[in-house]
């Protein structure tokens, strides 16, 4: 009988992480894939992105409506109530033997806290990771301590999860799965990917991303507008935004994205430009400015360098191409004139990664291969040696 593996994405982001693994599991003959859809995925305001999902050629078997049109603590708080109505309906019919989650967004709480109460064994991707910065920090430890099976992106953060708790023969250092994907997706041509996003690169081009500092004492707009006041300083420089995710206080980045865009030719906007089409523009660009886990995960190995604001990804392990800056405008233009000199521009050809080598997905899948499945539900505290401290 075949093993049923449920994966669950809410996001265009972390979709795009999950893409290669879930085709390696629907190619295996043992193994059963299910596909669950909700959060941003099933949003007009963020672009529809389950298409991208069909036109890979998945079937989704659950779709889960759970957004609710605003972002107030509490409507993010109600949105997470629905999650647990409708994983408790998707889990009960679907049954699956094992659930896949990555990271420490809210819809993936519900997930697997519904996977909890069903007996449903989780495997959990990106565990150990710190940001301080956002409540996603909570979630995501949280997530760890419901899972048995733990992929981890990097070694410090595999002995994290063991810190935590966790029985280290099932906590597995597989690296990023990011690196991954970019190694194995296609390059838009330059002049096509103009042609698509109806885009001109200019003679300076700049990526920029940027999501809600939800555990911050100052409002993610009077962050952003900071950012907005040092991108309109800048001369002969091309901007391209991408909308932020739906955390407290993001409708009010997009509004602020659109105006800016509104009253800048060198500018443009897209709530999702996919993987492909936002892996393409990092090779053309100079580099990535904002607080996304994409700035430290990913575009270290295109050798650009990433301008990182505030303290969101604060935690996580960084390349030296990584430019940490304050939320201040002047903090800001320095790190950009930081990332423009040729000192540091001539540092990036020797940046290594810590995410990993790009073979993530081959390493999991070994894994899922060889555990018996039969055996993850119970589990114990793994204690680790005391040290006294009074």
């Amino acid at each position: 009988m075949k093993k049923k593996i449920c994966v669950v994405t809410g996001t265009r982001a972390e979709y795009g992480l999950l893409s290669h693994l879930m085709k390696e599991i629907k190619a295996r003959p043992e193994f059963l894939l299910q596909v669950v859809v909700t959060g941003m995925h099933l949003s007009p305001e963020f672009g529809l992105t389950f298409k991208e999902i069909l036109k890979d050629g998945f079937e989704i078997d659950q779709k889960l409506e759970i957004l609710i049109s605003a972002d107030t603590a509490s409507s993010v708080t109600k949105s997470i109530g629905l999650g647990f109505l409708g994983f408790a309906d998707a889990f009960e019919k679907l049954k699956p033997d094992l659930l896949i989650v990555l990271g420490d967004r809210y819809e993936i709480l519900a997930a697997a806290s519904s996977a909890l109460i069903f007996n449903i064994p989780i495997c959990h991707i990106h565990g150990g990771e710190l940001t301080y910065g956002a409540y996603d920090d909570a979630i995501r430890h949280s997530i760890t301590k419901m899972a048995k099976i733990h992929f981890t992106a990097a070694k410090e953060y595999r002995n994290r999860v063991i810190q935590m708790g966790e029985d280290p023969n099932f906590v597995f250092n597989v690296g990023g799965l990011g690196v991954d994907s970019i190694l194995r997706l296609p390059v838009i041509p330059k002049e096509k990917l103009e042609e698509e996003l109806k885009f001109s690169f200019g003679k300076k081009n700049l990526l920029v991303t940027f999501h809600p500092e939800t555990l911050s004492a100052e409002t993610p707009a009077n962050q952003f507008n900071e950012l907005l006041a040092a991108l309109d300083q800048l001369e002969d420089t091309s901007l391209i935004f991408t909308h932020p995710n739906s955390d407290n206080g993001g409708r009010e980045i997009i509004l602020l994205i659109e105006s800016f865009v509104k009253n800048h030719k060198n500018a443009k906007s897209y709530s999702s430009l996919g993987q492909v089409r936002y892996f393409s523009c990092i090779r053309y660009v100079d580099g990535v400015i904002g607080n996304s886990s994409s700035g430290l995960l990913e575009v270290p190995t295109f050798k650009k360098g990433t301008i990182n604001i505030g303290n969101r990804q604060s935690g996580r392990l960084k390349a030296e191409s990584i430019i940490d800056v304050s939320t201040s405008r002047n903090s800001i233009l320095d790190g950009i004139r930081e990332l423009y000199s040729n000192d540091f521009q001539n540092r990036l050809q020797s940046v290594v990664s810590p995410y990993g080598d790009g073979q993530s997905t081959e390493k999991m899948i070994k894994i899922l291969e060889e555990i018996k499945f039969d055996s993850l539900l119970e589990k114990k505290f793994f204690d680790l040696p005391l040290i006294e401290t009074i």
